[in-house]
């Protein structure tokens, strides 16, 4: 596909999240909304009206329009794959939601389609763009933190029951993949790998405590990083209230810790520096409602994409990456499971 001026996106998904992606599509210069499926027609037509698209209750037949370029994939997370690979087939690039998908084959079965058919496979994980994570990561490179020791993700959320019973797929094995880790908590376990690096090995506890729901709604785990670090991850979206998102570094000579209002410790051995000052530039601090994303983000992946699929280069967050925190939350599924220790693919 050569470049061109403006890209056509389509949504598949008439949900919440696609309102997200229809509006940063709607923001972006180099961008237009040109096709919405859901469903139903009657609900996607809701969303396509607002944004001067065609709706459609069939998104095959919507695939075989040539004037689509990139396809945003907002279904319930256990039908990515089915629609990523059939628009790689079709030759539409592919934004996908988080997770890539719930299952380890799925998700290599989106890999290879998108690489067998020549088109991008992008992925949302908004909160890599939070400045304290490059900040984070410069001092990691710089190695001022010392040996790494620990490294810890605190997701704690609040989900009430209403919000589990507004959608037959919500808090199911099936469709959701999972609970408060694949659903909500998937964000801060890309954060810490993408932090950290891979995960040699889970042992975990999960549970549902508070909520009538197939999947967990609280999970403690232990953590051993590839590079001999520990660390746990704490999730749950059955605590009231809800908490920030946190992400704790410990090394033997400094600490580093941020949440989603800035940094809340930045101490190193022999130095005294004030805590960074940093800007909300996702709107992480404001939006505490489960039903409330701010565009911020969206609108970088959908640029991203653009600017992929111009530049001909690999998305930010590409299917590969995209994975790596999913085959993590299926590991500790598994070890929730069995009672052991498990470990991750190729360690």
């Amino acid at each position: 596909m050569s470049a061109k001026d403006r890209y056509r996106f389509a949504i598949v998904g008439a949900g919440v999240i696609a309102k997200v992606h229809a509006e940063a599509i709607r923001l972006h210069p180099e961008a237009e909304l040109a096709a919405v499926c859901g469903r139903t027609l009657a609900k996607a037509q809701r969303l396509a009206e607002e944004y001067g698209a065609d709706a459609y209750d069939d998104y095959r037949e919507m695939l075989k329009r040539p004037d689509i370029d990139i396809v945003c994939v907002c279904t319930p997370s256990g039908k990515h794959a089915e629609v990523t690979v059939a628009a790689a087939m079709a030759g539409k690039h592919v934004l996908c939601e988080k997770p890539l998908d719930i299952r380890p084959e799925s998700m290599t079965e989106m890999i290879e389609a998108c690489r067998k058919y020549g088109v991008k496979l992008g992925c949302v994980f908004q909160r890599r763009l939070m400045p304290e994570v490059e900040i984070t990561r410069r001092v990691l490179r710089e190695g001022r933190l010392g040996r790494l020791v620990m490294a810890n993700a605190y997701l704690k959320y609040y989900r009430s029951q209403e919000y589990y019973d507004s959608g037959a797929w919500r808090g199911t094995w099936e469709l959701d993949g999972g609970g408060c880790l694949m659903n909500q908590g998937v964000h801060g376990i890309d954060l810490i790998t993408h932090l950290v690096g891979d995960v040699e090995s889970v042992f975990a506890y999960t549970g549902t405590l508070a909520r009538n729901i197939e999947v967990e709604d609280t999970a403690v785990i232990a953590l051993k990083f590839r590079n001999g670090a520990y660390g746990v991850i704490q999730g749950a979206t059955s605590v009231y209230p809800g908490q920030e998102t946190r992400i704790e570094l410990l090394g033997d000579r400094g600490t580093i810790e941020f949440s989603d209002t800035g940094f809340k410790k930045w101490t190193f051995m022999g130095i005294e520096e004030p805590l960074p000052e940093v800007e909300d530039t996702l709107g992480l601090a404001t939006t505490r409602s489960s039903q409330q994303v701010a565009v911020n983000g969206h609108l970088f992946y959908v640029g991203d994409i653009i600017g992929a699929v111009r530049e001909n280069r690999e998305p930010f967050v590409n299917g590969e990456e995209a994975r790596k925190p999913v085959d993590l939350v299926l590991a500790i599924y598994e070890s929730a499971r069995t009672g052991r220790e498990v470990r991750l693919p190729g360690s």
